[in-house]
């Protein structure tokens, strides 16, 4: 009888522990799927969020060729005239808003370059706003990145510009003085060119 008891007892302790393995692996298999699920999820997200940037590459690879074929492009950049006359932040607004910058150039080729296109798509005798001003630092004249430019094209001839003072802190480039630089008050209303990089 001490024999059946403890045999009985035995087996009830063995069922009891092959009960709490068989609930524990399932458990684990469980928390198994959660992390199988999850990873699986994250892995996906990433793949969705590659293609949402992928496509937005390539709609602003499209734009950008729009944008080329309409205005002209040079020295890896392309320029986009714009003829509606506005202020200098108006017209800096205009151009990141499709992508680009006020047109800012960074060799006397590429000037010359945006001077002829100034002529041919605004007129012989067009001022233009391009990218760069000294409003953060009077006479420290900056791109549109607040970089210090190096390639300076100013009128030193007849007004030995920049000439404004605190007046003027915006530049122009004008076709009539044939690319030559001139400081403006940056409330004056003038045509643009929008400069986009080419990837």
């Amino acid at each position: 009888m001490e024999y059946k008891r403890a045999f009985l007892v035995l087996c009830l302790f063995c069922f009891v522990q092959i009960t709490i393995q068989q609930k524990k692996q399932r458990h684990t298999a469980k928390q198994a799927d959660v992390v199988v699920t999850l990873k699986m999820y994250e892995e996906l997200k990433k793949e969705v969020q590659d293609l949402k940037h992928e496509i937005n590459h390539l709609k602003e690879q499209q734009s950008l060729q729009s944008i080329c074929l309409k205005g002209t492009k040079t020295f890896n950049k392309c320029f986009l005239s714009v003829s509606e006359p506005k202020n200098y932040h108006e017209a800096s607004d205009d151009c990141i808003a499709q992508g680009g910058t006020l047109s800012t150039p960074e060799a006397k080729d590429e000037n010359d370059f945006l001077n002829d296109y100034v002529r041919k798509s605004l007129g012989m005798s067009s001022e233009t706003w391009i990218g760069i001003n000294d409003m953060a630092t009077e006479g420290s004249w900056v791109d549109m990145t607040g970089s210090r430019i190096s390639f300076k094209n100013w009128e030193t001839t007849t007004t030995f510009e920049p000439d404004g003072g605190k007046q003027e802190n915006c530049a122009a480039l004008s076709a009539t003085a044939d690319g030559k630089w001139f400081d403006k008050n940056c409330k004056a209303q003038l045509p643009f060119v929008c400069q986009f990089a080419i990837v």
